[in-house]
């Protein structure tokens, strides 16, 4: 799995003036929660675009005077106005305690009902997982390969071993649609049947 280094320094100080000070600084002050300590930290603002602008699921190897954690994002704060990143909320991955993570959904095969002259419709592009940090991957894949024209593939369609789905198992992740151009194409072979 992809794994982003991020160097930073810990946080003395806290409250709005030290802050504030940091983000003059263009640094970005952080958070990470679920170890053994809430450790408080910042870093430059650069170190996190490769993790925080990208659709992919990543694991962040902090590494703080010495000490290393590896996290994942939990939350992300940006300001209103200027949309610059003001803070990030991180959760350490302990190998035996579970951790709660969006994975992306990664849509693989050749779809029947598309060949047929249909549109693949992709209704959800991350799921809700729990899972040990070691059975965390970069993506789900789901295989729309047999899935025909008017067809719904559903969250419990997903298989991932280790792996719990959290989102409700009836939602619909992927379907195939019929296109205009297809509609049209069946309509004007039931006039011709009907003139028949």
């Amino acid at each position: 799995m992809k794994t982003i280094t991020i160097e930073g320094q810990l946080r003395s100080e806290f409250g709005k003036k030290a802050t504030r000070l940091l983000r003059s600084e263009e640094k970005v002050p952080c958070v990470i929660y679920g170890g053994a300590e809430i450790v408080a930290f910042s870093a430059p603002a650069t170190a996190f675009k490769n993790l925080v602008y990208t659709p992919d699921f990543q694991i962040a190897e902090i590494k703080l005077e010495g000490k290393t954690y590896r996290a994942i994002l939990k939350d992300l704060q940006f300001d209103t106005v200027t949309d610059e990143l003001t803070h990030i909320d991180f959760l350490e991955l302990v190998e035996d305690k579970k951790v709660v993570a969006s994975l992306p959904l990664r849509v693989v095969g050749q779809s029947v009902g598309v060949k047929a002259g249909g549109k693949l419709v992709v209704k959800l592009k991350t799921l809700k997982v729990k899972a040990l940090p070691k059975d965390l991957r970069e993506n789900l894949e789901l295989d729309v390969t047999n899935l025909n024209l008017n067809e719904n593939l559903r969250v419990e369609d997903v298989k991932a071993d280790g792996i719990e789905l959290l989102n409700s198992p009836r939602i619909p992740v992927a379907s195939v649609v019929m296109t205009r151009q297809l509609k049209q194409e069946e309509a004007a072979a039931e006039k011709e049947a009907k003139k028949k």
